[in-house]
């Protein structure tokens, strides 16, 4: 640690890694969603066969995820943000360039598989590190900025995937994007280390960064039970749970919606798809932005955090108007589109940061690993109860648009709802002692 007097910056260059990994996280789950009617014609689907292999693949990578996010948190914490997180990117790398291997449905489920549960260390790592290297009021913007590398992945696959696929095949769109996984690897280990070990920053800006006042440093290990046992746990829980699968929705399903809806396939998705995300990524860092602005005029982090998410939940609402602005242009469909996976940006760079606003740092990886099962318990009950059933039926009797008119309804209550609930459970976000 140096003595400069003028605060150095090195929790950027942290962020930076985070936002890189998180980049790569989301181009490596987006891939398949690109290559639905490539594999269909590779495999012989029809297009029922289509709806109903794809969802079971969708659901085979939810349950891997839901179930990985619940020890992914429990193991970071104990091996720590520098390790954890390069043995979940490594193995979800590796498990990206080994669908290119699949030679129908239970192949991709298997790598599915195999792709949820190592891409679950990804957000417990990422908050666990934003945890250590900023002070409160900062959390909300550096979760808003790695967070937008969702969007930043969601952006690369479809400029880039449809391309591959049809210059080089398929398999290379899972091989190409895979590997990018092992470039991030050596950045991480070049440049990753706790602030009291990291020499590249100062005093001043170690000073800053434990600058909150509750800020003690505790390593003892905390029991799921322990944890399930505070209501903010719960309200991250259940917060997670309904609105988690509403990105997924927009991830998994956002190609064969404008694909169904306006006969998009192919290189031609890839502008409408990319605009959506490229207006989302502007939601993620706005959303940290304004309580961090709230916070440094005065607020209570409570309050700040709370009426941002009230602010971002009624942001998602236009979204049943889709259709018929979709009607009108199709544009106007993207662009509403746009807006609520924005909002939906803005809220889960909130929802995260309230982990660390309840909880103490050496537990922040585990109660994100539990809302993140959670979300992931309530994406497998979408696409059980709604997608896979409602999808198959509605696309068996050429009447899909009914079908994603539904889920643009259950978009639009789903945030509005989670903020209600949280609200009952911790109207003031207390901290917990552990």
């Amino acid at each position: 640690m140096n003595a400069n007097t003028t605060m150095t910056k090195y929790r950027w260059t942290i962020c930076s890694l985070i936002f890189f990994a998180t980049t790569i996280n989301y181009l490596d789950r987006a891939v398949i969603s690109l290559l639905k009617p490539y594999l269909a014609a590779a495999f012989h689907w029809d297009k029922v066969q289509e709806a109903a292999n794809y969802s079971n693949i969708e659901i085979a990578f939810k349950i891997a995820y839901a179930v990985g996010m619940l020890f992914a948190g429990r193991l970071i914490d104990k091996l720590g943000t520098k390790i954890g997180y390069a043995i979940a990117t490594g193995l979800w790398s590796i498990a990206a360039v080994l669908h290119s291997l699949a030679t129908g449905t239970f192949g991709f489920s298997i790598a599915r598989v195999f792709l949820g549960v190592t891409e679950a260390g990804n957000f417990p790592a990422a908050i666990k590190a934003t945890a250590e290297w900023f002070p409160k009021k900062e959390r909300a913007l550096a979760t808003g900025i790695f967070n937008s590398g969702s969007n930043i992945g969601a952006i690369i696959a479809p400029l880039t995937v449809p391309l591959i696929a049809e210059k080089l095949g398929w398999q290379w769109a899972f091989i190409l994007t895979g590997a990018i996984g092992f470039i991030w690897l050596i950045l991480w280990f070049l440049y990753y280390e706790v602030p009291n070990k990291q020499k590249a920053i100062n005093q001043a800006e170690f000073d800053y960064i434990h600058s909150d006042k509750e800020d003690v440093e505790n390593h003892e290990k905390v029991s799921w039970f322990k944890l399930l046992s505070f209501k903010q746990t719960w309200a991250f829980a259940v917060g997670k749970f309904l609105t988690d699968p509403i990105w997924w929705f927009y991830l998994f399903w956002l190609p064969d919606f404008l694909l169904k809806q306006y006969g998009l396939k192919g290189t031609a998705v890839a502008l409408p798809t990319a605009m959506v995300y490229v207006i989302s990524s502007i939601g993620s860092i706005g959303g940290g932005y304004i309580p961090m602005k709230l916070i440094n005029n005065g607020w209570p982090v409570f309050k700040a955090r709370k009426t941002s998410m009230l602010i971002y939940a009624f942001c998602v609402f236009p979204i049943i108007f889709a259709q018929l602005l979709g009607s009108m242009n199709m544009w106007y469909a993207v662009l509403v589109i746009g807006l609520a996976a924005a909002a939906h940006q803005a809220w889960s760079a909130n929802i995260f940061t309230t982990v660390s606003d309840m909880f103490p740092k050496h537990a922040t990886a585990s109660v994100t690993g539990i809302g993140g099962m959670f979300g992931g318990l309530g994406g497998i009950l979408l696409s059980l109860l709604v997608q896979k059933r409602m999808f198959v039926y509605y696309e068996s009797i050429n009447q899909i648009q009914t079908a994603y008119y539904i889920m643009f309804f259950i978009c639009a209550a789903a945030y509005l709802l989670g903020w209600m609930i949280m609200h009952l459970l911790v109207p003031k976000m207390k901290k917990i002692e552990l």
